[in-house]
């Protein structure tokens, strides 16, 4: 279990002055998130809650004040150094970044991509590493074929699914996915969404997905997490949330949505 305790983040910026300025990102949030199910963050841009998932592997940007916990399997990750918290990246917890084109550099191969982090991280030889890029590539809904290919190459579909595979590649217990269906067509995302929790229920990964998009993050969760202003606002079952939303501002997000799916133009 990932277990996030209280956690607070805030940014310090510099002004036009040439002073500092700071602006709190996260307040006293808590959450969870357990192997083999699939835990959805939701709320509008600039909530917070991208902020709470690149505070799992310590991603940050530095000068970045952070108080709490983030505990992985009962250790607390914000007060390991970078060398521990190398050792656990990609091993143990992986992230899909927001836009599969952050996952890529554009003259490598996507199959080279996921090569170099089997080499790097698991020491396996390049034959080695060939049966295991087939085997990510179909586990993320891809051909093999198209590891080959360079990322501008691919659709943006096929990008994230790579994105996805190259995150998988260390067999991590937890991956934590940033927006993962930005930018994509309705049945791509849904396409997207189905991998997740075909990881989630078949290979038992545990996964935390933040979206701004509140339908698609609750089909896809079996908990769903609300934040607002840099606050966890509301918590529990996605459908009870639909239905009997507590907190005004997931009720206004409700409202909004039904107020849409009513509206005949």
């Amino acid at each position: 279990m990932i277990e996030i305790r209280n956690l607070s983040v805030t940014y310090s910026r510099m002004t036009g002055e040439g002073g500092n300025a700071s602006a709190d990102a996260v307040r006293d949030v808590s959450l969870a998130i357990e192997k083999g199910r699939l835990f959805a963050l939701a709320g509008e841009s600039g909530s917070g809650k991208s902020t709470v998932l690149m505070a799992i592997p310590g991603l940050l940007p530095r000068g970045t004040k952070i108080s709490g916990q983030i505990l992985l399997d009962g250790k607390d990750l914000l007060s390991m150094k970078e060398d521990e918290l190398n050792r656990i990246r990609w091993r143990r917890v992986a992230l899909v970044p927001q836009g599969a084109m952050n996952s890529f550099t554009p003259v490598i191969t996507v199959g080279r991509h996921v090569e170099e982090v089997l080499s790097v991280h698991l020491g396996l030889s390049k034959r080695d590493s060939a049966g295991r890029i087939l085997s990510l590539f179909a586990l993320a809904g891809l051909d093999g074929a198209l590891a080959s290919r360079y990322p501008h190459e691919l659709s943006g579909g096929q990008k994230q699914r790579a994105a996805i595979a190259l995150a998988l590649a260390c067999e991590p217990g937890y991956l934590l996915c940033d927006e993962p269906t930005t930018a994509l067509d309705v049945i791509t995302q849904q396409g997207i969404i189905t991998t997740l929790k075909r990881l989630s229920d078949e290979k038992g990964v545990g996964i935390l997905l933040v979206s701004h998009d509140l339908p698609l993050a609750a089909s896809a969760a079996s908990k769903l997490y609300i934040m607002k202003d840099g606050a966890l606002v509301e918590e529990g079952d996605p459908r009870t949330i639909a239905a009997h939303p507590r907190n005004p501002h997931t009720k206004a997000l409700v409202n909004a949505l039904l107020e849409l799916e009513e509206d005949p133009s």
